[in-house]
């Protein structure tokens, strides 16, 4: 049985984990290794501070995402953290700037290119945060962040940023702008549109102009695997008789690791990792919220 005092404890670190939307952490790792996979491999002890310093990057901006929504927050989602009460707000602009900053410092040690990386990283973190209610073209500010996440990622590699890596990485945030522009929709309550769908086809576009050989084959069975995912994914929201974006979003969501998997075909024989983070990915959600 539970004591007195562990059941508020953990409903304080389950409050703290919904906070940081933690579900979504193995579609940023997946990040990490697509990165890094792109300029060339990385030895795994900076590979993992990078995942370590990346995770804390993340749940830093999460954190800001709620302080800076509080408004929004108490009109529409009570049940949040902060508006319910549940973590006072000082605690989460301290506790959000501070991981913000540790990973910063992290992310410096791997080398000056991925210090710029992450500072424009964060600089997007923060400006998204600040405006996205507010902006339409928020979703390309949500994408920016995954784009500088990747070349910061792909920094560490033996090679640098390669071309490849940029045009991974500018794939990738293509495919979030799509996927935000659906998910804005649950908050800002706005009319759905079909068209920022047909972004998430990007990657398949880049799988097939990179991929040769035996690697065409191969893309072409992993590509029609992301096609079914994202329209299982989208029927939840435009073929629904009982609509549920936050569902769509949640799938969409952790397709990324799909999209970082389909990127990087040709330059690893890692699928079992990428599968197993989407696996992870998609388990997590099962317990906490990944929007």
């Amino acid at each position: 049985m539970l004591s007195q005092n562990s059941k508020p404890s953990a409903d304080l670190l389950r409050n703290f984990l919904i906070l940081g939307r933690v579900s979504n952490l193995p579609t940023v790792w997946s990040n990490c290794l697509a990165g890094a996979l792109l300029g060339g491999g990385a030895g795994w002890v900076p590979l993992v501070w990078l995942i370590v310093a990346s995770t804390l990057l993340y749940v830093g901006g999460m954190f800001l995402n709620d302080a800076f929504d509080l408004d929004f927050d108490r009109q529409h989602r009570k049940e949040r953290p902060i508006p319910s009460g549940k973590i006072p707000l000082h605690t989460v602009w301290t506790a959000g700037i501070a991981a913000l900053a540790t990973g910063f410092v992290m992310m410096a040690l791997l080398g000056r290119t991925t210090a710029i990386l992450t500072l424009f990283l964060i600089t997007s973190i923060i400006v998204y945060n600040a405006v996205h209610k507010v902006v339409v073209f928020s979703p390309v500010l949500m994408a920016l962040c995954r784009f500088f996440l990747f070349l910061a990622a792909a920094s560490i590699g033996f090679d640098g940023v390669t071309g490849q890596a940029v045009w991974a990485a500018i794939v990738l945030a293509t495919y979030v702008v799509g996927l935000s522009y659906v998910a804005r929709s649950e908050s800002t309550r706005g009319a759905l549109k079909y068209w920022p769908c047909y972004l998430m086809a990007a990657p398949l576009v880049l799988a097939w102009l990179i991929n040769q050989g035996s690697y065409k084959s191969k893309s072409l069975a992993l590509s029609l695997v992301l096609i079914l995912w994202v329209i299982r994914s989208l029927r939840t929201t435009f073929w629904s008789s009982e609509k549920n974006i936050g569902r769509t979003v949640s799938g969409l969501l952790a397709g990324i690791v799909l999209v970082d998997l389909l990127s990087t075909l040709g330059a690893n024989n890692l699928g079992i990792v990428f599968l197993g983070l989407f696996l992870l990915s998609l388990f997590f959600q099962r317990f906490i919220p990944a929007t």
